[in-house]
């Protein structure tokens, strides 16, 4: 089990206050987002080589986490 609270950070005045990345201002939904327009693991790591696989991977992990609470919710 990976710890979100190691890697996805909230921050009131840093990006809207929307998930971020170790810090970063590269937010979860960044990821999703450059994954569905096409970018592959490597090509993200090659455009922004602050960031890890694990963070990649970590950030699709909380997305699902959340939309699986939002099914839960409804």
């Amino acid at each position: 089990m990976i710890l979100y609270q190691n890697i996805i950070t909230i921050e009131e005045g840093k990006r809207g206050g929307k998930p971020c990345i170790r810090g970063m201002r590269i937010t979860v939904e960044d990821i999703l987002r450059w994954l569905a327009a096409g970018m592959t693991f490597d090509d993200i790591l090659m455009d922004f080589p602050e960031l890890t696989r694990e963070d990649i991977t970590v950030a699709l992990q909380f997305a699902a986490n959340q939309q699986q609470r939002i099914a839960y919710a409804a």
